[in-house]
């Protein structure tokens, strides 16, 4: 018999007893890996650029900027490329529905931020062949059932027609992936000069401008001077990295890594308590077996790794349930919540399965390491 099939059969001894632990730790890592999903989804660690800066108004989301800043910017040698965007948020059928529309150029938009949005040539061509056409990620037709060809009515919250409207047709001219998983496509890009000459209010200006720096630039020098350059205006700005805007613009909520910490460390801390507890009667109810096994010639050391291979067992059988259902539930519900299974969840939850199976089995291994045989021979 090898030393894995006695820790196996150690484990199933009490088959009913080492499923409701699996149970237990099963559930524990699926909480795990849905929250970290969600997390990794929402901050977009893995997408969010530190490199590429949004310029907006330093008053807030909620203050447009002038389209004539573009040309100041674009003026200057350490910046790349320059794309701009207005934002249409509205809703279809019912306002519970969100329906986010950015409109910009395309052709800026493509050299800003193309690498990240997976954007190409062909989806390009395809947007430029009509301006009512938009591009739309691939999170947000999934969500919404949409196709290319399709024609899609999008009622604006805010954001009116010159003849009073603010029912927004377009038609869907091609679908973009972005680069990764982790990237946001849960939007649309519409067509600035289509949604400018029809809106009846902020013509002519734009929510975010973004910029790309020239290579060897420093995007922290350059956004201080970005704001510096427009610091006496009419409208001043504010210039944040990407992943710094995503950041704070969670924080406006809730901080979102804190409250995943707390749940998980929850989780995990009453975990540990119920599986340290089941293995310290576990082993004691074998304290016979294990003097006999002493007798038999095994080394304290060969008792304690047996015990710790126990629990060890238990914790990967059940880890990897909780983690594979976590994983299946970002695939189905992934797109629309903006989980992301990323491969730095499925480490530190690897790690943590380690740590857990160690840190709940070292206290019963110790305890059959230092028990005397003839008083592990008296319990019989």
């Amino acid at each position: 018999m090898t030393f894995l099939d006695l820790a196996r059969k150690n484990a199933w001894r009490k088959p009913l007893r080492a499923v409701l632990l699996i149970v237990c730790i099963a559930v524990a890592f699926l909480i795990y890996g849905l929250t970290a999903s969600f997390l990794a989804g929402s901050q977009g660690a893995s997408a969010a650029s530190d490199s590429i800066l949004g310029v907006m108004s330093a008053g807030g989301r909620g203050q447009a900027l002038p389209m004539a800043y573009r040309a100041r910017l674009e003026a200057d040698p350490n910046i790349a490329a320059v794309g701009y965007m207005a934002r249409l948020r509205g809703f279809m059928n019912v306002e519970k529905n969100v329906v986010p529309i950015s409109a910009g150029d395309p052709a800026a938009l493509m050299e800003t931020s193309g690498q990240e949005l997976g954007l190409t040539a062909d989806l390009l061509a395809a947007i430029n062949q009509g301006r009512d056409r938009v591009l739309v990620g691939r999170a947000l037709a999934e969500a919404q059932g949409w196709s290319v060809g399709q024609h899609i009515a999008v009622t604006a919250f805010q954001m009116a027609k010159q003849d009073g409207s603010r029912d927004w047709r377009f038609e869907v001219a091609g679908i973009f992936d972005g680069e990764n998983a982790s990237t946001d496509t849960y939007f649309a890009i519409a067509r600035y000069d289509y949604v400018n000459a029809a809106r009846a209010r902020d013509r002519d200006t734009v929510d975010v401008f973004i910029v790309r720096p020239r290579e060897g630039v420093s995007p922290g020098v350059l956004a201080a001077h970005i704001d510096a350059l427009f610091a006496n205006s009419a409208a001043p700005t504010r210039t944040q990295s990407e992943k710094q805007f995503l950041e704070a613009f969670l924080r406006q909520y809730a901080d979102i890594g804190l409250i995943v910490d707390l749940v998980t460390g929850a989780a995990f801390v009453t975990l540990l308590m119920i599986v340290v507890n089941t293995m310290v009667f576990a082993v004691r109810e074998r304290t016979f077996e294990i003097a006999v096994l002493k007798t038999l010639g095994l080394s304290r050391m060969t008792i304690m790794t047996l015990v710790l291979g126990e629990t060890l067992l238990i914790f990967t059988i059940g880890g990897t349930v909780g983690l594979s259902l976590a994983k299946a539930g970002t695939i189905l519900a992934g797109p629309s919540l903006g989980l992301v299974f990323s491969p730095t969840v499925l480490i530190h939850a690897t790690a943590i399965v380690l740590a857990l199976g160690l840190a709940t089995g070292i206290l019963p291994a110790l305890n059959a390491m230092r028990t005397p045989i003839m008083t592990a021979f008296r319990t019989r």
